[in-house]
């Protein structure tokens, strides 16, 4: 018997180590070529290690939560034969194991040399050998299935779970991985997203990866900025109104939500104060205002909170800010969202959706120096002019605008002058539609 070190592989350009989120398998465990080891996060992106080799694990790097520097050992596995001292964390093994999660690493088709195969046993009993992988016959298999690029493993895992591949969507490419088959199952009709209730029961749950950085993150905002929070309120009715003829004649267009025209009111506010679109360096003290508007839309997930971001989102239409609203939505959801696309904001938007809310304080995404959100719309009686000089009570739809700013380089005059003109572009609709 020999042993076989698996080194943590070099998962991303500039990236130094990764956290352990979670591990499919033990000390004493059987794990298959193409198997499953653990899940690592990087920035928030989680990459799938997936094993080279069969044999048995006979050491791991330590628990979830644990930090491990690319290079050093994540896996031990004792192999049939004299294995490998030494799994170098570049060879073409490694970088298979990520052709699918992490961009920038090229497709490596070549499986893994085979170890050298091990002598005769001596006579004697057999020794009890993990239970074989099931055979996917009990599961009819379609068409699409037989075509779908698949290892052994994940076709023998999705057999056992009953999962046609040609139902599942691969996150890159057209080869789909086990992170796949948790995403189906997660979101899928069958299967369906169940948050772990207490159920009368006391329970401790470790802080580790996405939300270990979330909570670090919010931890720093709040350490480190001197936030400032501002609430205006908007009469939305006409932009309502708007809204809704302009769903009604969309054809095939996606269908409008407030997002998409707040996004535009944003967008055409933001060059008359640079300000509010900008990231500062404080440990430089150096503030840097962008032209363009690269907004990052908070967005909540299973996992938690994700921030992918809408690039150059002022050179977007209603139609093609409302798409790619959806598409990033759920990329996020899923998993599926590339490290370029949550990361690189200069302003975000955060919305509670139907939650709403009459007003909140939204905590900054650093190095941003200002966060937007509307609030829920509601109904209230008001006076309105009638025309003749005087006044009328009427029925309008009136939302609540949040921003929060860094005030070390927003002013108070600056934040509530930007929210008004916002204010101004959604209280006039027929402006966001002007050139």
């Amino acid at each position: 018997m020999g042993k076989y070190t698996f080194r943590l592989p070099d998962i991303g350009e500039g990236i130094a180590e990764a956290e352990i989120v979670a591990w499919h398998v033990k000390v004493g465990d059987r794990v298959e070529e193409d198997g499953r080891l653990a899940d690592m996060m990087t920035d928030k992106a989680t990459v799938e290690m997936e094993s080279p080799v069969a044999g048995t694990v006979i050491e791991v790097a330590g628990e979830e939560g644990d930090v491990v520097a690319i290079g050093a050992p994540l896996v031990v596995i004792e192999v049939e034969g004299e294995g490998e001292a030494e799994a170098a964390p570049a060879t073409p093994a490694a970088e298979a194991q990520i052709e699918a999660e992490t961009p920038g690493v090229e497709e490596v088709a070549a499986p893994p040399p085979p170890p050298a195969p091990a002598p005769p046993p001596p006579p004697g009993p057999e020794p009890v050998k993990a239970a074989s992988v099931p055979s996917p016959k009990p599961v009819p298999v379609s068409a699409s299935h037989a075509k779908v690029q698949a290892s052994p493993a994940v076709r023998a895992r999705a057999a056992e779970l009953g999962i046609d591949l040609g139902d599942v969507r691969p996150a890159e490419g057209s080869r789909v991985r086990h992170s796949d088959l948790d995403a189906f199952l997660a979101y899928s009709g069958t299967g369906g997203y169940r948050a772990p209730g207490l159920h009368g029961q006391d329970q401790q749950v470790k802080v580790i990866g996405l939300r270990r950085r979330i909570a670090d993150n919010m931890a720093a905002s709040k350490r480190n900025i001197p936030h400032f929070s501002y609430v205006e309120e908007c009469d939305v009715t006409a932009l309502e109104e708007m809204r809704a003829q302009l769903n009604t004649n969309r054809g095939s267009k996606p269908k409008l939500t407030m997002l998409p025209l707040l996004i535009t009111a944003i967008c055409k506010a933001v060059p008359d104060f640079p300000m509010i679109n900008a990231r500062f360096d404080d440990e430089a003290g150096v503030v840097t205002r962008y032209a363009a508007v690269h907004l990052g839309m908070a967005a909540q997930t299973p996992a938690g909170l994700m921030v992918p971001v809408i690039r150059n989102a002022q050179d977007r239409n209603l139609w093609q800010l409302a798409q790619e609203v959806v598409r990033l939505a759920e990329a996020a959801r899923d998993g599926t969202a590339k490290s370029e696309e949550l990361s690189g904001s200069t302003l975000t938007l955060t919305s509670l959706g139907p939650l709403g809310g009459v007003a909140h304080t939204p905590v900054i995404n650093r190095p941003e120096v200002a966060i937007l959100g509307p609030n829920r719309i509601v109904e209230r009686p008001m006076f309105v002019p009638d025309g003749m000089g005087g006044e009328r009570i009427e029925k309008r739809k009136i939302m609540n605008i949040s921003i929060s700013c860094d005030h070390r380089v927003v002013d108070g005059w600056d934040a509530a002058s930007f929210v008004q003109a916002v204010k101004k572009l959604l209280e006039t609709p027929v402006l966001l539609l002007a050139n």
